[in-house]
């Protein structure tokens, strides 16, 4: 399995931080080369360092998924400028807790946007030269948010269903093709994701590190598994939640986070 990238060109978005440094760093450790992008330039620079001083051949575009056009440039900047992208990382995404009614419009259309959106224009524009080329490895990030409505989360737990089930359906499409399609439900993980979202009562009591959650994804996409819930807690929840009514669930979820507001 630790061959099965060396060599390539692996595109990561949102790389400046949490599980997009870490899977780019185990990318890097299996021998792949990387284009970084997001929008923070001095993040992805330093990444692009440190990657580079062990001897990772690394691009870096800045670009902000948020912005319609921002796929198209990342394409046009690599696969469009001669560089054969075989690993597609869809990892960039935010979110917004509170009440969807008085949360910020602009946010919750972004989450759309950049979460759903630029993920499908993305794959869309890779994904032809890929099945020309009969190789492919596409790894989609979603949630264990993406397995049940999730109040106070609920614009981010539909924009992670929706990333589940495009993996899901894309990976049969274009399996005969030799391409693989992995989608990604991680739990509470070690990264900015609970700050920046505002969403601490959501953060769970065993937080799994970004680089135990890069390395066991980048193993099922390599091994062509299409969905990886890449811990045991998580792993129960996405069962449990098939067994129960979503009333029931989404009730019980209201409450748990009203009482820790």
């Amino acid at each position: 399995m630790a061959t099965v990238f060396k060599g390539k060109w692996a595109l990561v978005t949102g790389a400046s931080a949490g599980i997009g440094v870490a899977l780019a760093r185990e990318l890097a450790r299996q021998g792949a080369n990387l284009i970084l992008t997001a929008r923070r330039a001095e993040r992805l620079e330093a990444l692009a360092a440190e990657l580079r001083e062990e001897g990772t051949d690394v691009r870096v575009v800045i670009a902000d998924l948020n912005q319609r056009t921002a796929p198209q440039a990342i394409f046009d900047a690599t696969e469009g400028a001669g560089i054969v992208v075989d690993i597609l990382v869809n990892n960039a995404g935010l979110g917004q807790y509170g009440a969807f009614a008085t949360n910020s419009l602009e946010q919750e259309l972004s989450q759309v946007r950049v979460n759903c959106e630029a993920v499908v224009h993305l794959t869309r524009l890779f994904l032809p030269a890929m099945k020309a080329r009969r190789r492919g490895w596409i790894l989609v990030v979603a949630s264990t948010a993406s397995f049940q409505p999730v109040p106070y989360l609920s614009t981010y737990a539909a924009t992670k269903g929706f990333d589940r089930f495009f993996a899901l359906g894309l990976a049969e499409e274009v399996a005969a093709d030799g391409i693989r399609v992995t989608a990604l439900c991680p739990g509470s993980t070690e990264s900015e994701f609970f700050e920046v979202a505002g969403a601490s009562a959501f953060r769970g009591r065993a937080v799994q590190s970004a680089e135990q959650v890069a390395s066991r994804a980048l193993h099922a996409l390599a091994r062509g598994k299409r969905t990886l819930i890449p811990n045991l807690s998580g792993r129960a929840t996405a069962t449990l939640v098939r067994l129960l009514p979503t009333g029931w669930i989404t009730a019980v979820v209201a409450r748990m986070v009203r009482s820790r507001q």
